[in-house]
């Protein structure tokens, strides 16, 4: 399928690897011109060099804290008129919530809510003058079913959806929609490293984890970042300017709802 992305420019946020990395490439591959961001410079420099060379597209990479004033000027600077913006950062570490601090509520906060609302606040004015425009915010599965020791990461989430729900109504007459999506369990290095804390903490091997965590899931198994990341691009697509405030779950069937 055509998506309509050619020559279109994207920003993806946190797109070294994981799922960040998935949607870049496939917006890549719809076409897009893409610029890349993390925090060490020689992984992002060998993605953006992969990318191009792969897809044949324009490729920038800039090595910032996204959830920093300077880091998002670095990124404006770098993309200042985008047709997509990818929203994703990193979450706070699995804590239970007896043991946040003040200093580490706030810290999520700004990482997983405010944030993406200062970068989608930058770019909507562009967006709705040029009549075209895609948000997507990858948040998590935990936004509608929390999960123990994901609280301030769940609660931070959750306060994007909301506040975003009734932005996303104010920009769709100008063409831009704001959507979020929702992964459940998928093979990236941050799902890795909560199977090795298990692991140590319970005395199962790493594959034992694995294999108890994957049974969980209906799918049987656990999603990519590529599968993830042709989602996003869908998304981002002429063919999906009338899905806007919308959750889409990608978790296999993990959670047991109807609605």
């Amino acid at each position: 399928m055509d998506l309509g992305l050619a020559g279109k420019t994207a920003l993806v946020c946190a797109s070294s690897r994981g799922l960040g990395r998935g949607c870049a490439e496939a917006l890549a591959e719809a076409g897009c011109d893409i610029t890349l961001n993390g925090r060490d410079a020689e992984t992002l420099k060998a993605v953006g060099e992969y990318i191009s060379g792969k897809y044949g597209v324009a490729v920038n990479h800039v090595v910032a804290d996204v959830s920093t004033g300077e880091g998002q000027k670095a990124l404006l600077a770098a993309c200042p008129q985008p047709d997509i913006l990818v929203n994703n950062n990193g979450g706070p570490p699995r804590k239970d919530y007896t043991e946040l601090d003040r200093e580490a509520i706030l810290a999520g906060v700004i990482q997983n809510f405010v944030t993406p609302v200062e970068l989608a606040k930058a770019v909507l004015p562009g967006m709705t003058e040029r009549g075209f425009g895609r948000i997507v915010n990858i948040t998590s599965m935990s936004v509608k079913m929390p999960l123990e020791g994901l609280d301030l990461s769940s609660g931070a989430r959750a306060g994007l959806t909301a506040f975003l729900a009734g932005v996303c109504r104010q920009v769709a007459p100008h063409g831009v929609t704001i959507n979020n999506i929702l992964p459940g369990k998928f093979d990236t290095d941050r799902l890795k490293g909560g199977f090795e804390r298990t692991a140590a903490a319970t005395g199962q091997t790493l594959n034992a984890v694995k294999a108890a965590s994957a049974a969980e899931i209906p799918a049987g198994r656990f999603g990519t970042p590529e599968e993830f990341g042709q989602t996003c691009a869908f998304l981002c697509s002429v063919h999906a300017g009338y899905i806007t405030g919308q959750n889409i779950l990608l978790d296999g069937g993990l959670y047991p709802a109807a609605f």
